[in-house]
């Protein structure tokens, strides 16, 4: 049979006659077109052919011509008249009775409308007042397949931004506000929602907010149907991100609160998946003083799934917290995480140690005249440097000074405490933020970090910053006549005592849970600190004259202070600003959500909430860590510790996948300290989880200190070995590892460690092990030249023709030829070395009996070598045996030998080729 153009084809008869007997509609093979072009019978034109069988009463014959619209219309959209006749048919089809024919149709809709789109200068015309009616039709359309497949459509066709904006405001959301509104079908109302969702993600924010929102709100407090609650509560996260930040605290909110209190804890468990998108697009304030009690709620659910879908959102919706201007860490365009770089310091105007400066306690290597300033990118790497301090105070006599920084923390304290809001023992004490902390340099306080013994502070290890009472002071000093005394009267004596006592109190009640729950050990000792700070503060201060009417208190030196201070306001309890004084810390998170966190390693959660709980703590541990800052990376050391010696490898695995970003959060001192312990254990671990440090082995290795980087030398050949033999991915990823590391060692070390498991990864049973072997020694030799250890490159070189250009096997000798093909097009050694030590051994491979070597050296010579300018200029001493061995090898027996040795060169510039043209 003659090939003949195909359009579609009809009738079954028209099939048979030209040899198409067995197709049917459901044979997507065959895609048979209409044969509209071939003169049949009744001697119709094409278009008329079209329109006969687009009309027949053959519901395969409509079938077929739904289904092969596109082609039919790149046949017929030339002529305008006979384009439109077939939208014409279009519609018509639109509208036939046999719903498959309908779907048939709306299937084909997005690519007739790209195809127009690419086609057709009067594309939104044609579009708007042909397709998008069927579209917006199909949506009421009764039979069930016929509207999904337009809801469908119509999500994609929205997707892919094919309809404007007109349409969408003017058609379509119309529609969705009628089949949603209070009195629709509810079938309608669950499928016209779920659209409203979708579709708020492509419309712009004023459109969305103007005449979706209302309706969405609406739809949130429905309560006839639980389905349509579950599709608002599962799409709330887009909608707020739809709508900003004030739509959605002012209208969103509240709404997610209903939901989340909903008797049905689908909804509750949708709420929960959602609340880090939600918790987005809020205010700091909302997040904190609203978000965070309804989160705890939805973590202390009555049902299990709501739980756990809970404390898998917990690490994310903590991750909401961040701060990038406190963690000294943003996120790159590319998704990497980055060291934001240092913003110098413009304050200064005093010398670090002079009078006016006063005693320094500083997390930056200079201090400043005014160091209690919040600037907005702070420096990071003095953060690394000194991870003890945590607060920058300034002192002077002529006046009050700058509040702590709120991004501050406790450096260095083993406590999971960030602040008093998870006891419920301290919900009422006052707010000491506002109050301003004044520091006055002792006889023993330090001027500024300088020297090895101002690196930590164990009085500032555990110590939060005293707030500044001077004004209150002097006020009731004057009141009482007592300015100017050197000593506290009985009152100030009692009231301390009373501070004590209270938080001794406490402690007392909470001993005896102590053991068994780790929430209240971690209470414990936060108020085991307060006691001994209200102890400190009880003592009187005999150095100190009264010169400026009040006795203060040195940060710097836990040595003697003031025996007693008087209240600093007399309507608020003694006991109660006391203890608030003492426990106030850096609020980064709510304390609540971080004791929850910190459970989630607890065994006891995997019985009742979710076995993989452990592993989604550790899967959101970097984030955590992130928002916290590295000071107060104490909170999560022991988390940390546990979930690393958790006994289910696909938690090590997850941290060991990610140890590397925690390495960059962290900064090289804490990493050395708490991170490489664990780094070497899961060195050591199964293969599972060993693979998760070995595929970023680079990134946590050159974040080391070269000392410490060392010690990895010898134990990086451990990783040739593995539990099974057959896991030949992990010495690639080794390889290509090693290829990386190369940078972080001298050549010395490489000579020493890395060349010999290199020979060892080259010789793998595996062909693909080989082959990134061969570029790893590439580039070792690489290092040596390029560091001028022409002594290191040549003992290599004569290593390596011993191992592979005289291999007993072919493999080996191919695999030198590669490797020296791979040498002349990177460049890594001079030329003259490479002429004078492997091109020798090189061209004696011409005569291997092996045509798979011979085919290699081939490419070599014919395809890399003779492209080099300097193997191309005449007159060069060693062009004439190099060409003498192509000719040999273009007349090899062997057809693929003889072809790459025949196959012309990729020319370039004459220019590309400095190493090789480098003289003697």
């Amino acid at each position: 049979m003659a090939e003949i153009p195909l359009y579609f084809v009809d009738l079954q008869d028209d099939l048979d006659d030209y040899g198409f007997e067995d197709y049917s509609p459901d044979c997507d093979s065959m895609r048979v077109t209409a044969f509209l072009d071939i003169p049949g019978q009744d001697n119709l034109p094409p278009l008329t052919r079209l329109e006969k069988y687009a009309f027949s009463d053959n519901v395969f014959n409509r079938q077929i011509i739904a289904r092969g619209l596109l082609d039919i219309f790149r046949d017929f959209s030339n002529d305008e008249e006979d384009f439109l006749t077939v939208m014409a048919i279009v519609v018509r089809l639109s509208e036939d009775a046999e719903p498959t024919v309908r779907t048939e149709l709306m299937e084909q809709i997005p690519s007739i409308a790209i195809f127009l789109q690419e086609t057709r200068s009067n594309f939104p015309m044609v579009f708007s007042e042909y397709l998008i009616p069927i579209v917006v039709r199909y949506l009421t359309d009764p039979n069930n397949q016929v509207r999904k497949s337009g809801q469908e459509v119509l999500v994609v066709l929205l997707e892919q931004d094919l309809i404007f904006q007109h349409d969408i405001e003017n058609k379509v959301c119309p529609i969705l506000l009628a089949l949603s509104a209070p009195d629709s079908n509810d079938e309608y109302k669950a499928e016209a929602v779920n659209i409203i969702c979708r579709l708020a993600s492509v419309l712009s924010k004023s459109t969305v907010e103007r005449l979706l929102l209302p309706r969405f709100c609406e739809l949130c407090g429905d309560g006839k149907l639980f389905q349509v609650r579950k599709v608002c509560a599962t799409n709330f996260g887009d909608i707020c991100h739809a709508v900003g930040q004030e739509a959605t605290e002012k209208f969103l909110i509240p709404k997610f609160f209903e939901l989340c209190s909903d008797n049905v804890w689908g909804m509750r468990k949708a709420c929960a998946e959602c609340f880090m998108a939600v918790s987005y697009n809020t205010s700091p304030e909302v997040r904190r003083t609203q978000l965070s009690p309804l989160f705890i709620q939805l973590v202390s659910d009555s049902c299990r799934w709501v739980r756990q879908a809970a404390f898998q959102s917990l690490g994310p919706f903590i991750s909401t917290f961040a701060n990038p201007s406190r963690a000294g860490l943003y996120i790159r365009e590319d998704g990497t995480l980055s060291i934001r770089p240092p913003v110098p310091d413009t304050e200064s105007n005093f010398p670090c140690g002079s009078a006016s400066a006063g005693s320094c306690v500083n997390t930056t290597p200079a201090c400043s005249a005014q160091p209690g300033h919040i600037e907005p990118d702070p420096p990071v790497g003095a953060a690394s440097r000194e991870t003890s301090s945590f607060l920058h105070v300034r002192s002077s006599c002529d006046g009050p000074v700058e509040k702590p920084r709120e991004d501050s923390g406790w450096a260095g304290a083993k406590v999971t405490r960030l602040s008093p809001e998870a006891s419920t023992t301290f919900t009422k004490l006052p707010d000491v933020n506002n109050l301003p902390i004044n520091s006055h340099a002792g006889p023993d306080s330090r001027a500024c970090p300088g020297s090895p013994e101002d690196e930590f502070s164990h009085f500032l290890y555990w110590r939060t910053p005293l707030p500044d009472i001077s004004q209150d002071l002097e006020l009731l000093l004057s009141e009482a006549g007592l300015q100017g005394a050197g000593c506290c009267g009985p009152e100030t004596v009692h009231s301390s005592c009373v501070a004590r006592s209270e938080i001794q109190k406490v402690l007392d009640s909470l001993q005896k849970h102590m053991m068994s729950d780790p929430d209240v050990q971690a209470q414990v000792q936060v108020l085991s600190a307060a006691l001994r700070a209200a102890q400190l503060d009880s003592v009187c201060e005999p150095e100190r004259q009264p010169a400026d009417g009040v006795s203060a208190l040195s940060l710097s030196d836990p040595g003697p202070v003031s025996s007693c201070q008087p209240a600093p306001s007399a309507s608020a309890p003694q006991s109660e600003l006391s203890v608030a004084r003492i426990l106030q810390s850096t609020d980064i998170i709510p304390q609540p959500l971080l004791d929850e966190y910190v459970s989630m390693t607890d065994p006891a959660r995997a019985q009742t909430v979710d076995t993989d709980i452990a592993k989604h703590c550790a899967y959101s541990l970097p984030g955590v860590a992130l928002t916290l800052g590295r000071q107060n990376w104490h909170c999560l050391k022991d988390t940390y510790a546990t979930l690393a010696s958790d006994v289910q490898w696909k938690v090590r695995r997850t941290l060991a996948f990610s140890i590397h970003e925690l390495a960059v959060i962290l900064g090289d001192q804490l990493t050395t300290a708490d991170l490489v312990p664990i780094f070497n254990g899961f060195l050591k671990d199964l293969d599972e989880v060993r693979i998760g440090v070995l595929k970023h082995l680079y990134d946590f290795l050159k974040l080391l200190p070269e000392d410490k980087r060392r010690e990895y030398l010898y134990q990086l050949q451990e990783f040739v070995v593995t539990d099974n033999s057959r896991n030949w991915r992990f010495r690639h990823e080794l390889a290509e590892q090693l290829i990386l590391i190369l940078e972080l060692y001298n050549p010395n070390d490489i000579y020493d460690y890395l060349m010999h498991i290199a020979l060892k990864l080259c010789a793998d049973k595996v062909s693909e092990v080989r082959w990134v072997s061969f570029k790893l020694v590439v580039a070792i030799l690489q290092k040596f030249y390029s560091n001028s250890e022409s002594a290191l490159g040549l003992n290599f070189i004569n290593e390596l023709i011993v191992r592979f250009r005289h291999c007993s096997k072919w493999v080996g000798r191919q695999a030198f030829a590669f490797i020296c093909q791979t040498v002349v097009s990177e460049e890594c050694i001079p030329v003259d070395q490479f002429v004078e030590h492997l091109l020798p051994s090189l061209l004696s491979l011409a005569s291997d009996p092996v045509p798979n070597v011979r085919v290699l050296l081939a490419k070599a010579l014919r395809q890399t070598l003779l492209e080099k300018a300097y193997f191309r200029n005449a007159g060069h001493p060693h062009l004439e045996v190099v060409e003498e061995t192509v000719l040999a090898l273009q007349s090899d027996q062997d057809q693929d030998v003889s072809f790459f040795a025949t196959l012309e060169p990729k020319r370039r510039n004459l220019l590309d080729t400095p190493m090789l043209e480098k003289q003697n």
